[in-house]
């Protein structure tokens, strides 16, 4: 059974693509953390960790929306942006992925 971005019930998708996926998500322009989660289909949990990572890291800024007048919702407080450094990431992967290993004869 097929589902969302080609996975099937039975594959898993490692660290590095549940972050990308968290990260594109955020860039296409998903800012609030519950919206995030039900996209990325992750729980909260690994959520907020992913998050709190991605902030230490520079990858993505947490903005307070309580701060500044820039209330938005009154339940979330926090929202997340995407940074410059979170675009290379993404664009860094995306040349990665795209990269065929096949070309490249290497002798053994």
């Amino acid at each position: 059974m097929a589902l969302r971005g080609g996975w099937t019930i039975e594959s898993r998708r490692s660290k590095l693509e549940i972050y990308l996926e968290v990260l594109q998500i955020i860039r296409g322009g998903t800012s609030k953390p519950t919206r995030i989660m039900y996209q990325a289909n992750i729980s909260w949990q690994p959520l907020t960790r992913i998050l709190r990572s991605m902030v230490s890291q520079g990858i993505v800024r947490e903005v307070d929306t309580r701060a500044g007048g820039r209330k938005r919702d009154k339940r979330t407080s926090k929202v997340y942006e995407i940074t410059m450094k979170g675009e290379s990431v993404i664009k860094y992967f995306k040349g990665a992925k795209d990269f065929d290993l096949e070309d490249i004869n290497i002798p053994l």
